[in-house]
Formats: structure tokens, sequence, C-alpha cells
């Protein structure tokens, strides 16, 4: 039976606000995906080990950080910024606090500008690589290893780039399984 007049409006409206409830639900996720396949928005480089070689060149590393309006931590950088020899190693820090009464759990998204030095900030650890939970009023400082390629100083478009802006976002995500079951586990043996 097909629809026709008023009920074919409807179900139009109705599949396009699904449709885009679908795609906003699904935005930031795709985003950080397509981000970290592409380098598009500025997104570093991972890898294990630091730079062959260190240029007597400095550059300015800004370390900026925000959360998730629905996210009940306070995030920040330790440090808000610092300078390093380009192919030198970084270490830097971020703090979160969690204020509630219930363990949360989050995932960072990352981007770096300008982006066109995205491809040559190389990340060596990250609290951003895996989930990150918290205890009711915990507090963790959470390092970063990075370094500045030193190609950077060779691409017509990033060789004029004096700072860099490391942003990330942090925004709930669901307890790992069993987590649940494991607080209320340890709730009762305290009561």
């Amino acid at each position: 039976m097909a629809l026709s007049g008023p009920g074919k409006t409807v179900a139009t409206t109705v599949g396009t606000v699904v449709l885009m409830g679908g795609l906003a639900w699904a935005s930031v996720p795709f985003y950080s995906w397509f981000c970290k396949v592409t380098g598009f928005g500025g997104v570093p480089n991972v890898t294990e080990a630091g730079a062959d070689h260190v240029l007597d060149q400095t550059i300015k590393i800004r370390f900026d950080a925000s959360i998730d309006p629905d996210m009940d931590w306070t995030f920040k950088p330790v440090e808000r910024t610092m300078e390093i020899k380009i192919g030198e190693t970084g270490l830097a820090f971020y703090e979160a606090h969690n204020p509630t009464d219930r363990p949360i759990a989050g995932s960072a998204v990352y981007n770096v500008f300008p982006y066109e030095a995205g491809g040559y900030f190389t990340k060596i650890e990250c609290f951003c690589f895996t989930e990150q939970v918290l205890q009711p009023g915990e507090t963790v400082q959470m390092p970063v290893t990075f370094y500045v390629d030193p190609e950077m100083v060779d691409d017509i478009d990033a060789k004029h780039v004096n700072s860099i802006t490391l942003s990330y976002t942090f925004y709930e995500t669901d307890l790992p399984e069993g987590y649940a079951a494991l607080d209320q586990a340890q709730e009762t043996n305290l009561n």
C-alpha cells in the first residue's frame, strides 16, 4: 500500500528526523576515524620511537583542553606551553578530575593546529590511545610523549610554522563491560 498526501509527508519527516539523529550520534567517532585515516584536520602521526635526529631550531607547543558539555570531568593541561627543539622528544601532562560520586569513563579525540603541521606532530605515547576511567573524586595526570618531525622544515607549507597547538576534547563513554558489576560488588563489600 503506497502512502499519499499527509501520510507520505509524515513518513518522510519521521524518516528525515531518524536519519539526522543517527548521523549526529555517529558524527564524533566517524570524524575521529576519518581524521586518523586521512590526516585531515591536523591529526598527528603515531610511532613507537623518537626522531632520528634533532635540529637546533625550536618550536613552541601549546596545549589545549576541553570537554563535551555532557562530560562531568574537569580537564586541563598541566603546562599550557613549552618550547622544544624540532626532533626532540617532549613530555607533557594533562590533568583530569572526576568530581562526581560515580565512576566515569572517557575517551579523548585530538587534533593539531595549524593543519600544515599535523602530519609532522608525532605521538609516541598518549592517554588518548585508550579509554580512561576515573573513580569518584579521583584526579589523575595523564602523559603525552611526542616530537615534531624534522622533515617539517623541508615542507613548503609547514616550514614557517613556529607554534603548534595540540588540542584534546574528552567525551564520556560507557564504562567497560563488567565494570558496573565489579563496582557494585566492591560497594556491597564496603557496606
